[in-house]
């Protein structure tokens, strides 16, 4: 089920420098690993890694990482820059939907702003619950709906295929105990990860650069389209000016969870 879109997904993703755009969403990073407590001997999966700046952070405290992410791209970046600083953690190219990994063999499973990308969000909740040991812990975030310039980026994105799940929909509480309730006994904080830049057009640039889909959304655009997307994006970015730059409120929904 939706193999073109997730081949597409995979493309699309792996297509722009991610490590680029990830130091902004460092304090969704920042909130899973305090929320987890890695330490060492920790099983610890980090699903939908990109480009592993979140298990990066896992195994600096000693946790045994793996991260999998669809686009052999990124997972081909996460292990160079691993390798890089020295980190011991391991990537694979792994679908959040039917991942690589044997029933009940980790301790910790994660993902910032990862799974919830995955088209089929029941077989999301299904394959969470299988990898997940008793008593092991679940922690993942979700965009709030509108948060930061999605309000803009949603009128210019393509509808979504019959049967697809929503990202957004990971945002609320009430739909996340329908679909891991069951499995998880839960509970959710709040976080904030505003965008932040010199200016709209700057920010502007950097997603075009970094960002695989950000880019594919412009690249499909006619001009007429596109010119407006650009004037209402920065317009957007520079409503929320302060001192030395920009910086747009991004509210997150962090999902914690005991498995049952």
């Amino acid at each position: 089920m939706f193999e073109e879109l997730k081949a597409h997904q995979s493309e699309v993703w792996g297509s722009a420098p991610w490590e680029r755009i990830a130091p902004q969403l460092a304090p969704v990073h920042e909130h899973l690993v305090r929320a987890l407590g890695p330490g060492p001997g920790v099983r610890w999966l980090d699903v939908g890694t990109g480009t592993g700046a979140l298990a990066q952070r896992a195994a600096r405290a000693g946790a045994d990482v793996t991260g999998v992410d669809l686009a052999p791209k990124l997972i081909e970046t996460a292990r160079r820059l691993a390798a890089e600083a020295g980190v011991p953690a391991r990537f694979e190219v792994g679908d959040a939907e039917a991942l690589p990994c044997e029933d009940a063999s980790f301790d910790v499973v994660s993902s910032a702003m990862g799974l919830v990308f995955a088209p089929d969000h029941a077989a999301v909740a299904r394959e969470l619950a299988r990898v997940c040991a008793p008593g092991g812990r679940l922690g993942f975030s979700a965009w709030r709906r509108g948060a930061g310039f999605m309000l803009v980026t949603r009128r210019y994105s393509p509808p979504l295929q019959p049967g697809q799940g929503d990202s957004d929909d990971w945002g609320s509480e009430d739909y996340v105990r329908e679909r891991l309730g069951a499995a998880f006994t839960l509970r959710f904080e709040e976080g904030d990860a505003p965008v932040t830049g010199g200016s709209g057009e700057a920010v502007w640039g950097l997603l075009l650069e970094g960002s695989g889909p950000f880019r594919a959304r412009a690249e499909s655009l006619d001009p007429e389209q596109l010119d407006r997307f650009h004037r209402e994006f920065v317009d957007l970015l520079e409503s929320h000016r302060v001192d030395g730059g920009v910086s747009v409120p991004a509210p997150f929904l962090v999902v914690l969870g005991s498995r049952r």
